[in-house]
């Protein structure tokens, strides 16, 4: 539910929280870490498709949680770096690496720290899938992301979509919530667990989130020098987002009859060569 509009420290109550679920998301079903060591990987058919070939291409994964999508582009070949700003998530990435024999560098640091934590640029820039949300300020990610980037590399981001986000966690028919929120939305979620494991509840259930719509990611990257190659809206999702989804495979499709939304999206952002 969401909390009085009080604003506190939103990276250390989003930090004590991701904290806590590190445990929780490594021993879940919805993870399936023991499947991962044993060769599965994560990525997405759509992801595989728009990212291409990065085999002996360097990649870092910006807000990687403990590496899974990371550790997965190692296994199409790349040459991968995560980061996350819960040392206990680079801890347990560093661990599946090491259990799964697959090279990779994790380090922990603020996503706006990220140029002087790595202290490298890269080919590809890859990022997403409930990241943006935990960021005040797009406009100095893009910077960030665009200090990452080699000359020619790309940005690569899969998100959920912010119009989603605003309606009925039913049906997904009424718009219940502001697309163009001014300030962080602040929830109190002490019973609910995680989208992972919702049976088990955590003692830190507050969440500081703040919402962006389209254009404003679009305008941060823009602005940031990088160039959009393609903007694709998805009507699926990755999980049950409204009660009335339906699985189709790996995704959750609105029932036919629904109307359709867009309920994500992908954009591929170059920066230019001089």
């Amino acid at each position: 539910m969401l909390a009085p509009m009080t604003e506190p420290d939103h990276h250390a109550v989003n930090k004590a929280l991701w904290d806590e679920l590190v445990p929780i998301h490594v021993a879940s079903d919805f993870y399936d870490v023991p499947g991962f060591k044993a060769g599965n990987q994560t990525l997405r058919d759509f992801e595989l498709d728009e990212v291409g070939d990065v085999n002996g291409r360097s990649l870092v994964h910006l807000q990687c949680h403990f590496g899974l999508d990371t550790l997965s582009w190692a296994r199409q070949g790349a040459e991968v770096t995560g980061l996350d700003f819960s040392g206990k998530a680079v801890e347990a990435a560093r661990a599946v690496a090491e259990a799964a024999g697959l090279p990779a560098r994790f380090v922990t640091s603020d996503v706006y720290d990220a140029a002087a934590a790595l202290g490298e640029t890269y080919d590809i820039v890859y990022t997403g899938l409930g990241a943006l949300c935990w960021l005040p300020d797009l406009d100095r990610w893009a910077d960030v992301v665009a200090s990452l980037l080699r000359p020619g590399g790309f940005l690569y981001l899969a998100e959920f979509h912010p119009f989603a986000d605003t309606l009925d966690d039913a049906e997904g028919r009424t718009v219940v919530l502001d697309y163009f929120l001014d300030g962080p939305r602040i929830w109190d979620e002490p019973e609910t667990g995680s989208y992972a494991d919702p049976d088990t509840p955590v003692q830190n259930s507050r969440s500081v989130e703040f919402v962006h719509g389209l254009g404003e990611v679009v305008s941060a990257l823009t602005g940031a020098g990088l160039r959009i190659e393609f903007l694709h809206e998805h009507d699926y999702t990755l999980w049950q987002r409204f009660a009335v989804l339906e699985r189709h495979g790996t995704v959750y499709r609105l029932p036919e009859g629904h109307p359709r939304l867009p309920l994500m999206y992908s954009i591929r952002a170059t920066k230019p060569s001089p």
